[in-house]
């Protein structure tokens, strides 16, 4: 069985230089741009961050002849800059600030672009994954309602600590207090109502509780301090609700604007159960827009297939590989040799939205009966210890969604069946050997006429 040859970026040939290439480092307030000194003097140039000033630096690169930019991805500075230069037809590369600041003594705004045009010019930097600009509104508007809901979880928080301060246990007692039931208590407690009876027959009939147990959680000391921080904690709840239904209108008016790569078929029937009807329908629009439907995968449900959409988006082939796709996930081990000694083998640290969700997908792999669960208590078996086994669940995930898409084929969980005859059989041969060594001589059960020696 022939191994996979590693890619190795050659270090013996000559780069080819490129006249044609700029470099640009950003700051809040100046802008520093570099050009080949032969194009122009000075080769580096300080502009503002008006917008102005802006296209004054993209009217600059096209006289000097400049078709491809680098630019240090700082904050979200470059994004106006990247988008003009991206309508002015420039071949625009955003780096990430680790992959060049490793030589000394160039510490200054000046000597950073004119590093980055050299690093540029002579092909050693690559250019950061910058979705489509559909999918880059998507994930906008998606990053914007993740922070809407977590301000909204904080004034729940806050709305707790007041009826703890007053002893009002009703949200111990309450599965959900922002639910029909505890809302309906609140705005009732708020109006003036201290009867717990009263209060508990607001409750929804499918409140598992006990009238008596309610009435004894609402009896406590309503002090007028309390009682108004949490009127105001009330308030802001309910005006982030109001926001997040505004922003889920907008996500669903930016998700008609992708592509239909369903080709018209109807999606195949829900392998899974959708709690809700907004799920089905949800997940009726992603496979129109993936082609695929993503959920029949083990442990991927509607929040994580939103996530895959606004951060990558429906096209995988700017990844050459799977592999690709789990290493810039950061779910591949890591490879720092030195000396023919493995020094680390751990994954990169990678803050990535998409690669926390698919360890929140692998960790409820736990209990599934499906291949991927099995292979999931495997791993932990192997590994010792269930974050490596949720890293390597996870980076499973990331291989079969980029083969499922990119191969437009519905995921079928027979396929699956090859792979465990391949294990069973390199366990069986892994016991012979060691039976050998050890002197034995083995058995097969289904065949006892048979002795392996």
């Amino acid at each position: 069985m022939s191994r996979k040859k590693t890619r190795l970026q050659s270090v013996t040939e000559v780069p080819a230089i490129r006249p044609d290439a700029a470099g640009i480092d950003i700051s809040p307030e100046v802008i520093y741009v570099a050009v080949d000194p032969q194009r122009d003097a000075p080769a580096v140039r300080p502009f503002g961050t008006f917008t102005g000033e802006l296209y004054r630096i993209a009217n600059w690169l096209k006289a000097c002849g400049v078709r491809t930019v680098a630019m240090e991805s700082t904050g979200v500075y470059w994004i106006p800059l990247f988008q003009v230069l991206e309508e002015r037809g420039f071949e625009v590369y955003l780096v990430n600030a680790r992959h060049y600041r490793n030589v000394p003594g160039r510490k200054t705004d000046v000597c950073d672009s004119a590093w980055l045009q050299y690093l540029h010019a002579v092909g050693l930097l690559q250019g950061s994954f910058r979705p489509a600009q559909e999918v880059c509104a998507f994930r906008t508007l998606m990053r914007h309602r993740s922070g809407l809901v977590q301000a909204a979880s904080e004034h729940i928080q806050h709305m707790q600590k007041s009826l703890d301060q007053m002893n009002v246990q009703i949200h111990r007692v309450l599965s959900d207090l922002t639910g029909v039931s505890g809302l309906a208590m609140i705005d009732a407690i708020l109006g003036g109502e201290r009867d717990g009876h009263r209060l508990a027959e607001l409750r929804d009939g499918r409140v598992k509780a006990s009238q008596e147990r309610i009435v004894a959680a609402l009896e406590g000391d309503y002090r007028p301090e309390h009682l108004f921080t949490l009127q105001q904690s009330l308030e802001s709840y309910r005006h982030y609700q109001k926001l997040i239904r505004a922003c889920d209108q907008q996500l669903r008016e930016a998700m008609e604007k992708f592509e239909d790569r369903g080709e018209g078929q109807e999606p195949p029937a829900a392998r899974k159960k959708m709690r809700t009807q907004d799920d089905e329908a949800l997940r009726q629009k992603f496979y129109r827009i993936l082609g695929v439907d993503v959920t029949a995968i083990p442990g991927m449900n509607i929040g994580t297939v939103e996530v895959l959409i606004g951060e990558v988006g429906p096209d995988l082939r700017r990844f050459r590989s799977a592999g690709a796709f789990a290493a810039w996930l950061g779910l591949c081990p890591g490879n720092e040799i030195s000396g023919g000694k493995v020094l680390s083998s751990r994954t990169r640290k990678v803050n990535h939205r998409l690669a926390g969700a698919l360890r929140m997908a692998a960790e409820s792999l736990c209990r599934d009966k499906s291949y991927l669960g099995q292979f999931y208590r495997r791993m932990k078996a192997r590994l010792g210890g269930g974050p490596q086994a949720i890293t390597a669940a996870a980076h499973k995930l990331a291989r079969i969604i980029y083969l499922l898409i990119t191969k437009h084929k519905e995921y079928d969980e027979t396929q699956f069946a090859r792979f465990e005859q391949r294990n069973e059989e390199k366990q069986r041969q892994r016991f012979l050997r060691q039976a050998r060594r050890l002197g034995y001589t083995l058995v097969l059960t289904n065949n006892p006429a048979v002795i392996v020696s």
